[in-house]
């Protein structure tokens, strides 16, 4: 089971790194070709806080905050489960932890174990800060400083659970993506064509 399980994740790959570094914008176009793709939960949490008033904000609550990042990207975890071919995320499970250790709180044990068992390809794609697109919006509310120590805090997290980070390079959005293609492929991982497809129900 447990290989099974591990055979299937081998086709999860995850873009990461701080805010304002191009992450989702790339995470955008992978999906405009056709991939099965994985939004980001912070922006999302946040969205839906402010729209019903809630207190799970980083400027308000930041352990209760990281908890529904936990449930977020656990739930798009299950969700790739169903597809078949390839599913790139914009952020993973690491990701709510290095977020605790940026912001100074424990990470709790039941988030250690969500690391390593809701796997992904061990290569993981970081996106380092890059101060010439870097913006602030409603939601993005870190400042550059903050976006460098994030992307500190993802060095530091994901080797420390069995990823390899890959650095991406700081150039247009069709280069970097031509640059996943190239890194995937001499690592003999082909990404194939077209959208992710509903595994087949082997039930029964």
């Amino acid at each position: 089971m447990e290989t099974a399980l591990q055979n299937h994740t081998d086709q999860f790959f995850v873009l990461t790194g701080g805010p304002g570094s191009g992450k989702t914008t790339l995470i955008e176009a992978l999906a405009a070709k056709g991939y099965a793709t994985a939004p980001e939960a912070g922006r999302n949490i946040i969205q839906d806080q402010m729209t019903v008033g809630g207190s799970a904000l980083p400027w308000n609550d930041r352990t209760l905050f990281a908890e529904l990042m936990l449930a977020w990207e656990l739930r798009s975890h299950h969700t790739a489960a169903r597809l078949s071919g390839p599913v790139f995320f914009d952020r993973g499970v690491p990701d709510t932890l290095a977020y605790l250790s940026l912001s100074g709180l424990p990470v709790p044990a039941h988030m250690e174990k969500a690391a390593g068992h809701f796997r992904y390809n061990r290569r993981v794609f970081i996106a380092p800060p890059w101060p010439e697109i870097f913006t602030q919006d409603a939601e993005r509310s870190q400042d550059l400083d903050e976006a460098e120590r994030t992307f500190e805090a993802l060095v530091d997290t994901y080797p420390r659970y069995g990823y390899e980070l890959i650095t991406l390079p700081r150039t247009s959005v069709e280069e970097r993506l031509a640059f996943i293609f190239e890194e995937l492929d001499s690592q003999n991982d082909p990404l194939g064509k077209g959208r992710a497809r509903p595994a087949p129900d082997t039930a029964g």
